[in-house]
């Protein structure tokens, strides 16, 4: 699978993966500032932005298709990062090719297996015919139903592409994402720890990292560590991006 990507900069490359429902444009404005002292690719995971779509998702797939892209841009090793479900696919890279990961940076997600807490926002679009619509706002107003938070909503509705015949079109494989959505939730899966270093940042106001996920983080990657940006809330690097590119410049710095 040839994912869609984005390259900036020069220096050891740095890959950077979103989240769920997002893209490579949720990390071009960090991924250029890294750019400064890196080689920085920004990547669309399968069925998601513009790289291809496939019915079957989860980890083992999506770090193989890291993979894959390493191999087609000549890259033996990176350092990693990822967001959430990119996070999660990081994880998963590493454990399973120590050899091509240099350091990893795991941005508010933890190594296990999360309760389902997407079924509103899965409704929603799923309830939005996209061929139908005639502008954006009526897409917003439509899923105001189902979602109140406004930034969601336009999180969610940077997916929406026009198509020149009219309407619209969603960009990422909806069907595939619903359909595979429990395989998302799950943990990466190991036959033994990651021993290269690795950072796990997670947002003070977000509820997606606790104290207690600290052993099952040190019994996977046992060269941890795990900082806090108090302020921040899930999206850590849209909500404090200073502070996440402070910390991730020093990690690898040192």
């Amino acid at each position: 699978m040839e994912l869609n990507f984005k390259t900036f900069g020069s220096g050891e490359p740095l890959i950077i993966l979103h989240g769920l429902f997002g893209t490579l444009d949720n990390w071009q404005t960090l991924g250029k500032r890294f750019a400064e002292q890196y080689m920085v690719y920004i990547v669309d995971q399968r069925n998601h932005g513009r790289s291809p779509h496939d019915p079957v998702m989860d980890y083992p797939h999506l770090a193989d298709d890291l993979r894959g892209f390493m191999q087609n841009q000549w890259i033996h090793r990176a350092h990693i990062m990822g967001h959430s479900m990119g996070g999660k696919t990081a994880m998963e890279f590493a454990l399973q090719n120590p050899d091509m990961t240099d350091k990893l940076i795991v941005v508010d997600i933890a190594p296990k297996t999360y309760p389902p807490g997407h079924e509103l926002i899965l409704k929603a679009l799923n309830e939005l015919d996209p061929t139908k619509l005639h502008n954006r706002k009526e897409a917003e107003d439509r899923l105001t139903k189902y979602i109140d938070d406004p930034g969601v909503r336009m999180f969610l509705l940077k997916n929406l592409t026009r198509e020149k015949s009219g309407g619209f079109r969603w960009k990422m494989n909806l069907e595939a994402i619903t359909r595979n959505y429990l395989h998302i939730l799950e943990e990466p899966s190991a036959a033994e720890p990651f021993l290269g270093e690795s950072l796990f940042i997670r947002g003070g106001k977000s509820n997606y990292v606790h104290d207690s996920d600290d052993d099952k983080i040190k019994g996977l990657f046992p060269y941890s560590k795990v900082e806090t940006i108090d302020q921040a809330g899930h999206w850590v690097h849209a909500e404090a991006p200073n502070q996440l590119f402070d910390l991730v410049s020093l990690f690898l710095k040192t």
